[in-house]
């Protein structure tokens, strides 16, 4: 009888010791299930991300009564080399960056070592200009679509007499990073890669601005 009862407090033991271990079992389980959200963090805007956006609205209130469309400003970071996207697209309603490459001029980088050195207003300058442009209508030119620029800064006031303008360029290409580590020259324009040019005409045109500078890195 005694031993039949040591048995039993045995087995009732056991089982209270594997109810235990399944009950801690399934909160480390559960525990690690859990995990990825109890350590999980708000998303926040990238910081360069915030200047462009800042730049834009500063840029778009400035120059507010010249233009004909206010939500999508195109934002040239020249502090950056070829290499990097600088030409952003800050949509203003939404709060998004987007971003692609675009070429400097000539003129703005002799040694071509994808790096502006040099902004110019001046005719056969070769050169990017800063400052804000107002886009005006595409048309189709030596590298098909296109879009004329008015500048309206000291800066950049010779834009129009200098046939400054938004193209696509075969040099603006991502291969040629590829190839050199760097985008190829304009002569002035803002030249984008054929494949990113059809957004920058709708996003970009008709009335829109594009500001052109050196932003101040974090």
């Amino acid at each position: 009888m005694i031993g039949t009862m040591k048995q039993h407090r045995s087995i009732v033991a056991g089982t209270a010791m594997s109810r235990r271990g399944l009950l801690r079992g399934a909160m480390a389980v559960g525990g690690a299930m859990l995990a990825p959200r109890a350590f999980a963090q708000a998303w926040s805007m990238p910081e360069q991300h915030r200047r462009i956006l800042d730049t834009a609205a500063q840029q778009r209130d400035r120059v507010a009564n010249l233009l004909w469309h206010t939500d999508v400003v195109g934002v040239a970071d020249f502090s950056l080399p070829s290499s990097l996207p600088r030409f952003h697209f800050a949509n203003l309603e939404a709060g998004r960056v987007d971003s692609i490459l675009v070429c400097h001029g000539r003129g703005s980088d002799p040694e071509h070592d994808g790096f502006l050195k040099y902004f110019s207003n001046q005719i056969n300058s070769l050169a990017t200009s800063r400052g804000a442009f107002i886009t005006n209508e595409w048309y189709r030119g030596k590298y098909g679509s296109s879009i004329r620029l008015t500048g309206v800064d000291p800066d950049n006031n010779m834009a129009q007499d200098r046939a400054i303008v938004v193209h696509p360029a075969w040099y603006a290409n991502p291969d040629m990073l590829a190839k050199w580590g760097k985008l190829g020259r304009s002569d002035g324009c803002f030249a984008l890669p054929e494949a990113d040019f059809a957004q920058a005409l709708w996003r970009l045109a008709a009335g829109r601005l594009i500001y052109a500078d050196r932003l101040p890195q974090a």
